[in-house]
């Protein structure tokens, strides 16, 4: 999977062989914001762009615009995989929330490795 980055945003981006160009949607916020072009350079230019743009528009209307992701997450597993997972923590020096992240970040990248891969 190839990304791109621009003040906090990122982006998503494919290859359409048949239209030969490259295309990307910005990640993580609800408004759909996509562009297009025919090269990297391009490319990154037109990703520039479409959040600047979606930046200004929102300010033009009154709204806020999204920023992805606070950094907080609230979720339910069963208790003895909570269990377990405190134990793991504690039994490695670390605080649940740090225990939790590493291994997040861990199965995030390898399924980021086997998406490249496929």
């Amino acid at each position: 999977m190839n990304t791109m980055s621009y003040k906090s945003y990122h982006a998503r981006i494919e290859y359409d062989d048949e239209d030969e160009i490259f295309f990307g949607k910005i990640a993580g916020i609800s408004d759909v914001i996509g562009f297009h072009a025919e090269s990297v350079a391009e490319l990154k230019s037109a990703f520039h762009e479409a959040v600047d743009d979606y930046i200004a528009t929102c300010h033009r209307i009154g709204k806020e615009p999204q920023k992805p992701y606070s950094g907080k997450m609230m979720f339910r597993v069963d208790p003895e995989v909570h269990r377990r997972a405190a134990m793991a923590a504690e039994l490695s020096g670390k605080s649940l929330n740090q225990w939790a992240e590493e291994a997040l970040e861990k199965a995030a990248k390898q399924a980021g490795q086997t998406r490249r891969a496929g």
